[in-house]
């Protein structure tokens, strides 16, 4: 059993991260990984439909990312709005930290922003002296290793084009690569769960069962519920939706509709009982992502394959290419 983080590590170069999307969202590569032959083959994402049987079905997840990120009228400090808390309360990422201590005020948009609190996990509670909701108007919040600004391309492609539901501050990436026209083709149903900010946070315990996951709201509709029961196979589009699935299944392998909150961590040895296959990007090294992923693969197989888009030149993360898992 592999239960180190350091067995979860590789090395990319840094011009694989993926820093723009491509001109057309269905233009993506896609490395297929065919686990009961340990076989790998290199295709266009366009040529998805291909691996789906007539009674396979699609689970996709329709979070919508809030275009939440603000930054004080000086421009010296960053805000992630990420939870509304009560009236002008509002819970925040900021950067930088070390100036946004209890009681310090800054100006968002002529509004007076002031630290009332700073939580375990190093966000801010904030309380603003405006009714406004500063949850969107903003900036679309870009992970880490985009090394840019965002700009107003990245309002529709740093979203999916069935984004429905707001409430995310990441977009569920796999799901960028679909196209209207490539989804009308193929059958699905949508569930949802509101990435939240800790989809970014590190692993810092070399044991990865020390690690404690963060917690992230789903919702599942009756029809969803009705539709995945009534599938032979199911392909989840993301980890999103493989943790929501795992999450909510019941004993007897049904789902019911429901809301709720997963702090679900996939990783070895773990078995995913209730996805058939898997779409999904590449994802960082040591991270969550990546330890679901080699549960539902195998460690072995899926760095294997790492290498092999290294050497490729696949590009890497969220504006990245993808890998499909039969």
């Amino acid at each position: 059993m592999r239960s180190r983080l350091s067995d979860y590590d590789y090395v990319l170069p840094e011009e694989l991260i993926a820093q723009r999307p491509l001109a057309h969202r269905d233009d993506s590569r896609m490395m297929v990984l065919h686990r009961r032959e340990q076989r790998i083959e290199h295709r266009k994402f366009a040529e998805v439909s291909e691996f789906l049987a007539p009674d396979d079905l699609l689970v996709l997840n329709n979070t919508r990312v809030m275009s939440a990120r603000r930054f004080s009228d000086d421009g010296k400090v960053e805000f992630l709005f990420l939870e509304r808390l009560g009236p002008g309360r509002w819970k925040c990422l900021v950067k930088p930290g070390k100036k946004m201590r209890v009681g310090v005020v800054a100006t968002i948009n002529g509004a007076m922003a002031r630290v009332e609190e700073i939580c375990a996990g190093g966000e801010r509670v904030i309380s603003v002296d405006r009714a406004e909701n500063f949850s969107e108007g903003g900036a679309i919040p870009l992970p880490p290793y985009v090394r840019r600004q965002s700009d107003p391309s990245d309002l529709e492609r740093y979203q999916t084009v069935f984004a429905e539901v707001p409430g995310a501050v990441a977009a569920p990436t796999a799901g960028l690569h679909f196209t209207r026209d490539v989804l009308a083709e193929l059958p699905h149903t949508f569930i949802t769960l509101h990435v939240g900010a800790g989809t970014f946070q590190p692993v810092k315990t070399e044991r990865i069962s020390d690690h404690r996951m963060h917690k992230e709201e789903f919702l599942i509709s009756d029809s969803a519920a009705a539709a995945i029961n009534a599938a032979t196979r199911i392909l989840a589009v993301g980890t999103t939706t493989v943790r929501v699935l795992e999450s909510a299944v019941r004993c007897d392998g049904q789902l019911v509709e429901q809301s709720g909150a997963t702090e679900i961590f996939i990783h070895p040895p773990a078995e995913i009982r209730h996805v058939d296959s898997l779409l999904t990007n590449f994802h960082l090294p040591r991270s969550t992502l990546l330890m679901l992923v080699s549960a539902f693969a195998g460690r072995e197989f899926v760095l294997a394959a790492y290498l092999e888009a290294i050497r490729g030149r696949y590009r890497f993360y969220s504006y990245g290419d993808c890998m499909l898992i039969l």
